[in-house]
């Protein structure tokens, strides 16, 4: 089994010989070159893992093959052989991005073990490259999953000030997806390639805040048995988070303001200075103008945060988004748990359309998610949706004075479940796989349709 793609670069026949057997031997495929011109011909047509070149050559030495890819744009991982004599002019070629050298005669366990390292290392690089694609290509700004007239403007700010180094405070109902606007600012920044770190400021009381943000010295406080970095410290080239700003108790502001200010901290317990370079974007469910008002937040570190706003609007207010969003989530959870979906019944889009959704796009997610499970086939009816949906305006929506098929099939399905929990006494695991259905879309039926059940669970 091949384990990568080697191009050898030697003018010695006899070492190119050499490495053919004992690369071929390790799984390598090995690709051969004489000179550096010829080199950067195969390299092109092949494109190898890695390419193990020898400095000095008669022709196109190693250094010079080695600039002419960087020229060209060839970003190769590229392992350097060379004599002693010549390490300087290899450590001069890991300056401009050689991966690493080895000196002649080598050692060949520690010339498998390198080669190793470098082809994880190249695996990982492309790994990663590849996520930072796909996660750029699912926030691009320019294809906003909306209808909204006011989402779209939202979704034209947040691209101009992407770009920017500007801090932001995004604001909005919970579950409006102020996360998601956070994540399309990180992705679509100049520090896209950097470190993404956030913090909740309602999840830990202040002292374990303190140390969340800014990290701590062993010995600092009870329990601080080692050095802790903090997040701000993470996020250097970065971009920080800050997740419920409201939430962030006054003591805790002060020394946010100041990083803010300054760009530099210490550590709980600490007196070294750490200097950060991070973009902050802040969120928050509650009017911190109010809250300033009231002298529960700090006004200068609110003018600090708030460079520029984003306000998401709730969903209520783009009823355009509703029925859009619901069938984007309908086939990604049916895609999640197996299901083949299609669509929703006329009767259920018209009860999403109606409803005003205080849990917002949450809150829909989590419907869509319920609804999914309740069904029995590739629609999703009324009967479907959870009751505080239903109750609003059952009359208009549902007419229960006769029978329907649907709630034929309802009582039919009612009747096969409290049979079959019978026959198991009660054992919902085993029931669910006589029903070839789930145990969690087992419980939700036996809820709705109000079966008890005795025995074991």
């Amino acid at each position: 089994m091949l384990t990568g793609k080697i191009l050898v670069v030697d003018d010695e026949e006899s070492v190119r010989a050499m490495l053919r057997v004992v690369l071929r031997s390790e799984g390598y495929e090995v690709l051969e070159a004489d000179d550096g011109e010829p080199a950067l011909e195969i390299f092109k047509r092949e494109q190898p893992d890695i390419v193990l070149m020898d400095i000095r050559m008669s022709k196109m030495d190693g250094m010079t093959a080695f600039r002419a890819m960087r020229k060209q744009g060839i970003n190769a991982t590229v392992i350097l052989m060379t004599a002693f004599a010549a390490v300087n002019a290899a450590v001069e070629a890991m300056k401009a991005g050689a991966y690493d050298y080895v000196i002649k005669p080598f050692n060949i366990d520690e010339l498998k073990l390198l080669l190793r390292r470098a082809l994880d290392n190249r695996r990982l690089a492309v790994e990663a490259n590849l996520l930072r694609q796909e996660l750029t290509s699912h926030y691009n700004l320019h294809n906003g999953l909306t209808n909204s007239p006011e989402m779209k403007k939202v979704y034209e700010m947040v691209a101009r000030v992407a770009p920017t180094q500007a801090t932001v405070l995004i604001t909005g109902e919970s579950g409006t997806g102020k996360e998601v606007l956070f994540n399309a600012i990180h992705y679509n920044s100049q520090r896209a390639n950097g470190p993404l770190i956030k913090v909740n400021c309602s999840a830990l009381p202040e002292q374990l805040l303190e140390s969340e943000l800014f990290g701590h010295e062993k010995g600092s406080f009870t329990h601080a048995t080692s050095r802790r970095i903090g997040r701000f410290e993470l996020a250097d080239k970065g971009t920080l988070f800050l997740d419920e700003i409201g939430e962030m108790p006054l003591a805790m502001q002060v020394k946010l303001l100041r990083v803010l200010q300054e760009k530099e901290f210490e550590r709980v317990g600490g007196s070294q200075t750490i200097k950060t370079d991070i973009r902050i974007i802040a969120a928050t469910n509650r009017s911190l103008s109010e809250m300033v008002a009231r002298g529960e937040f700090r006004q200068d570190l609110f003018y600090r945060l708030a460079v520029v706003t984003v306000e998401i609007p709730p969903l209520r207010e783009r009823r355009e988004d509703i029925l859009l969003l619901a069938r984007l989530f309908l086939q990604k959870i049916a895609r999640e748990t197996g299901r083949e979906m299609d669509d929703f019944d006329p009767e259920a889009l018209a009860i999403l359309e109606r409803y005003d959704w205080p849990g917002n796009i949450r809150e829909l997610s989590n419907v869509v998610e319920r609804a999914v499970i309740m069904s029995t086939g590739r629609m999703i009816f009324p009967e479907d949706l959870p009751p505080q949906l239903l109750s609003r305006d059952t009359e208009e929506v549902a007419p229960w004075q006769e029978k329907s098929l649907r709630e034929i099939i309802k009582e039919t399905e009612s009747r096969v479940i409290r049979e079959m929990l019978a026959r198991n006494k009660g054992n919902r695991m085993k029931t669910a796989r006589d029903l070839d259905m789930s145990r969690r879309a087992l419980h939700y039926k036996i809820e709705e349709y109000g079966l008890q059940t005795e025995g074991e669970e």
